[in-house]
């Protein structure tokens, strides 16, 4: 019963899109299980470049089943546009090659609104960046035992019912305490319903699906959603998402019961980005976070996928990636972005944190409050190099120069980098035994 984990070992937009997508042609199963459209997994194959909210990332190769796990919640509006832009891409999309659980919650034009609203509220210190998707809404719904679920769908009368008391609800809190608009439920409601039981095709108990496959020696491979660092738990809490993004949420998503996990690979950039508010020690400005950041110009530059925001930038932080291995137990580290860091002359590794004159190597307890301002990062400065990466296909086609620098990843984080992107195209990847 083979299972392998890929998660984000930083704040998200690590790539992992680009490595589920690259691990999926090994697999059975390829299974989302947390999060919602506020994920964006960018998977290139040839001249093709796929940017997936909802749907997982092995979706582009024919053999594998993709699984939506119940641990995530779902806007149908995105799911029909992406299944839309896949299909004229030439992918199929069929009940027999993706399935979505019964037990995963639905996003509404409800939750979004009130998303934004919360947002728009909140005094300019303490706005979280959410991506206004609704995201955080619908889990609260979920928690207050009130949500609408993708199994709600198999019956359209209760549907309706139970769609048209949440828009009511939730136009009583849009007008009483955010004094906006009230929605139109008439209409919401019936282009909503439209496109939400379209879904119903896809229903299956993932659970059962994932256990009996699990049980006949298939593989399964788990993908999360954002970064460790947005773990609603574990996380730079108040400046997270809504859902576990760690590794121990994969068999609560899923459904799959605790058992046995081959590989639990740590996805992580060259260096560190992150989107919305929230501490960031080596955080970069000026020429030299404009330098890895790029212009937008490309599809790999560092603009979110979901909302297009310029990414705030800086150098990998290995007191926040020891943590991340450790919470999440993670066995090897695949490391994207190198190519990046090409052409420049030196590059830098945060390696501890001086806060108030004392020096510490593990993560502190004040990191993420009011006393995090005080952390101070303490680096190594490591040579650069000027040698092209992208076509490297074997370690020892790699400047020493890198060699050492993921050298330095290994030895600090403590566990082996095994695989290397070098660029983002699928081919563009260093495996090391």
């Amino acid at each position: 019963m083979p299972i392998t984990i890929a998660v984000g070992a930083q704040w998200g937009d690590e790539g992992k899109g680009r490595m589920v997508d690259m691990l999926a042609g090994e697999v059975d199963f390829v299974a989302r299980y947390n999060g919602g459209d506020n994920a964006g997994h960018t998977v290139t194959v040839g001249d093709k470049i796929f940017k997936l909210h909802l749907i997982p990332s092995g979706i582009t190769h024919p053999g594998v089943m993709c699984i939506m796990g119940n641990g995530m919640v779902i806007n149908p509006a995105t799911f029909l546009d992406e299944v839309q832009t896949l299909i004229e891409a030439g992918i199929e999309i069929s009940p027999e090659h993706l399935a979505i659980s019964h037990a995963a919650h639905l996003i509404t034009p409800a939750h979004r609104l009130l998303d934004q609203a919360q947002e728009e509220a909140r005094s300019q210190g303490d706005k979280i960046g959410t991506t206004g998707r609704g995201i955080g809404p619908a889990y609260v719904d979920k928690a207050a035992r009130r949500g609408l679920r993708v199994g709600d769908l198999l019956n359209e009368e209760t549907f309706w019912q139970k769609l048209r008391a949440h828009l009511q609800e939730t136009n009583l809190l849009l007008q009483a305490l955010y004094h906006k608009t009230p929605m139109d439920i008439d209409s919401i409601s019936e282009e909503y319903a439209g496109k939400a039981l379209t879904l119903a095709t896809y229903i299956r108990d993932i659970g059962a699906l994932l256990r009996d496959g699990l049980k006949q020696g298939r593989h399964l491979l788990a993908e999360a959603a954002q970064g460790t660092l947005l773990d609603l738990d574990h996380g730079t809490y108040p400046f997270v998402t809504s859902s576990c993004t760690t590794a121990i949420g994969v068999f609560s998503g899923l459904g799959i019961g605790i058992q046995p996990v081959e590989r639990v690979i740590g996805i992580s950039k060259a260096f560190q980005t992150r989107v919305g508010a929230g501490p960031f020690p080596t955080e970069l400005a000026g020429n030299l976070a404009e330098r890895l950041r790029g212009t937008g110009a490309n599809p790999w530059d560092e603009f979110g996928t979901t909302t297009g925001r310029p990414r705030r930038v800086g150098w990998l932080d290995s007191v926040l990636l020891r943590f991340a291995v450790n919470v999440n137990g993670i066995t090897e580290l695949g490391l994207t972005k190198l190519d990046i860091l090409t052409g420049m002359p030196s590059i830098k590794i945060c390696t501890a944190y001086h806060i108030c004159g004392e020096k510490v190597v593990e993560l502190p307890m004040c990191f993420g409050t009011e006393q995090d301002e005080d952390i101070e990062p303490v680096y190594d400065e490591l040579p650069g190099w000027q040698q092209d990466v992208r076509k490297a296909r074997r370690w020892e086609e790699l400047p020493l120069e890198a060699q050492r620098f993921i050298g330095q990843i290994e030895e600090l984080s403590g566990v082996p980098v095994k695989t290397i992107s070098v660029g983002p195209e699928r081919s563009q990847v260093i495996i090391r035994s």
